[in-house]
């Protein structure tokens, strides 16, 4: 097991329990999985994005990912059903828990002018989601193999039934969360 993962079943789990005064194990909120994707929309001209998103987020993910076709053709946009626009992961257990620990350890540290991520981000259903420029943040990437530099979208699904359960959970783990105007510490 990753050390986050022993770190959750230990400590944070049973912390929640009684900070949140649950006395039924399975009613602690807990972290349920974690899906990386992204969105290429200048794959409809450059054909060579999508096999580059998709070996990039095998290399963050450790897992490879599902390519994603579009459902609906849009004019406007130059877009058929079928083109593929993204593409996606869905992380679990061992996986999940390696690339949160990595993310939290070593991505988050690397972005330039970071002063926490927004707590706004989170769904009204305990789920969180955040954005990232580009995937060079992650050390796994090799930036002189790198052919496009692409953002993605990280969404934390727990299974707390409330944002403010949820914010509880991730800032446990360690998610580095911006500090409401006015509060130090």
């Amino acid at each position: 097991m990753a050390s986050l993962a022993e770190r959750c079943v230990k400590e944070i789990y049973p912390g929640l329990g009684s900070e949140l005064e649950l006395s039924n194990p399975h009613a602690i909120p807990h972290l349920k999985k974690v899906v990386i994707s992204m969105g290429l929309g200048k794959a409809l001209v450059e054909k060579k994005r999508v096999p580059a998103a998709v070996a990039d987020l095998a290399q963050i993910s450790g897992q490879k990912p599902v390519v994603c076709k579009a459902r609906k053709s849009v004019s406007n946009f130059k877009l058929r059903d079928g083109y593929e626009i993204g593409c996606k992961v869905t992380l679990r257990s061992k996986r999940m828990f390696e690339f949160v620990e990595r993310l939290i350890a070593m991505a988050i540290p690397r972005l330039r002018d970071f002063r926490g991520l927004n707590p706004r981000g989170f769904d009204g259903h305990g789920n969180y989601s955040m954005g990232l420029a580009d995937q060079t943040v992650f050390p796994e990437i090799n930036l002189d193999k790198m052919e496009f530099s692409q953002g993605m979208n990280i969404t934390f699904v727990t299974s707390a039934e409330n944002d403010a359960a949820a914010h509880l959970l991730l800032t446990r783990m360690g998610m580095p969360f911006q500090r409401p105007e006015g509060q130090d510490s």
